[in-house]
């Protein structure tokens, strides 16, 4: 687990492992996925997607059409209806 501090102005140093592991540098972007558990991912977005190859973890095992159909139409649904409150 990787540490920083928050300054007084919302701003934070990226961890040097974090930045090696990302392989970012000066001057590149940062794209941050706020889950609904509270749970942020940040990625690069100045990469090109061969770069990104790798830096996810694989998944215990692959999905099937129909799974993925039915996640993609759960989270609309859910979308949907937090639209509507």
């Amino acid at each position: 687990m990787e540490i920083s501090t928050i300054t007084g102005k919302g701003q934070t140093s990226i961890p040097r492992k974090i930045l090696r592991r990302l392989k970012l540098k000066k001057g590149d972007k940062l794209c941050y996925f706020i889950a609904e558990d509270g749970h942020v991912t940040l990625l690069p977005v100045s990469k090109s997607i061969g770069e990104l190859e790798g830096m996810l973890p694989k998944p215990p095992r692959a999905h099937t059409i129909e799974e993925m159909d039915d996640g993609i139409d759960k989270a609309v649904s859910e979308r949907m209806q937090r639209c509507r409150e």
